[in-house]
């Protein structure tokens, strides 16, 4: 049996590295990045506008004529789909719920109402809890001689988690048209909306949020909680989106033209029989 060589000192210090990075890439556990998604975006956008406009109570205003400022409401480049229009037909269909008489010009109205927006954007993470995906041992081979190249590591997650939200925040108030005096305003309205996309040992994802209508897996809908009660904000937004009819088209057309009955005829007309037969004897 002979006796095995002794290690050298560049392979001792190689393998002390290899070791190192094994024990980095067991200990971190967890990873973070950032990046979006066009079509959710505008999704959790849109709910956000919705949510906000929806805590809005324009009924102190009912059945009074006003007209909607919109000259604070701007597009602004890179916000997204999402913009000035989408609250601007927001508010419109608000107003017009409360029972309010919306003029188009300025002139018509008793009272002007004016908007803003403060805030409307959108954030997301990704969150892997494991071992994410990464190339060190393949990048610690290439600088180390003679060594053969070590393949990129797949990600192995226990759990994996991707979060987005959106934020909302307008505020809005009236005033008398002619004498400028304040009338009503509505306060800050915030409202945040949430999608939330979660893998548990690669089943997934399991998909909750505002955006979404309870908790779905891969699109199908999970019900977790039939006894949960209903948040009073989300039931107001619920009554925002559904479909109303508040008063029948019908109820607006011009009543029809009815034509003026003809006199009944008496009696005093009629030429008897017995006439007619004189006259045609004489």
């Amino acid at each position: 049996m002979f006796p095995r060589a002794p290690l050298s000192r560049s392979a001792t210090l190689m393998n002390s590295r290899f070791a190192v990075l094994i024990l980095l890439t067991t200990i971190c556990v967890g990873c973070g990045s950032t990046n979006s998604r066009t079509a959710t975006e505008q999704l959790l956008a849109s709910d956000a506008v919705d949510a906000a406009i929806a805590q809005i109570d324009f009924r102190p205003l009912a059945n009074q004529t006003v007209y909607l400022d919109t000259e604070y409401l701007k597009n602004y480049k890179g916000i997204g789909f999402v913009n000035a229009e989408y609250i601007v037909s927001s508010l419109r269909q608000q107003i017009v719920t409360a029972g309010c008489l919306l003029q188009d010009t300025k002139d018509e109205a008793d009272f002007v109402i004016e908007g803003r927006v403060g805030a409307l954007g959108t954030d997301s993470h990704d969150i892997v809890y494991g071992l994410p995906a990464n190339n060190i041992l393949s990048t610690a081979a290439n600088l180390a001689p003679n060594v053969p190249s070590v393949p990129t590591i797949p990600e192995i997650a226990l759990a994996k988690k991707k979060d987005e939200l959106s934020a909302a925040k307008l505020a809005i108030f009236a005033y008398h048209r002619e004498t400028k005096r304040r009338v009503w305003q509505s306060g800050i309205s915030l409202a945040r909306s949430t999608a939330k996309d979660t893998w548990f040992f690669g089943a997934g994802p399991f998909q909750s949020g505002t955006v979404y209508d309870g908790v779905k897996f891969a699109g199908s809908e999970l019900d977790l909680k039939p006894g949960e009660d209903e948040d009073p904000t989300r039931v107001k937004l619920s009554n925002f989106r559904q479909s109303a009819v508040f008063n029948p088209a019908s109820a607006f057309a011009e009543p029809p033209i009815i034509a003026e009955e003809q006199p009944a005829s008496t009696g005093d007309d009629v030429v008897p029989a017995s006439a007619e037969v004189d006259s045609v004897g004489r």
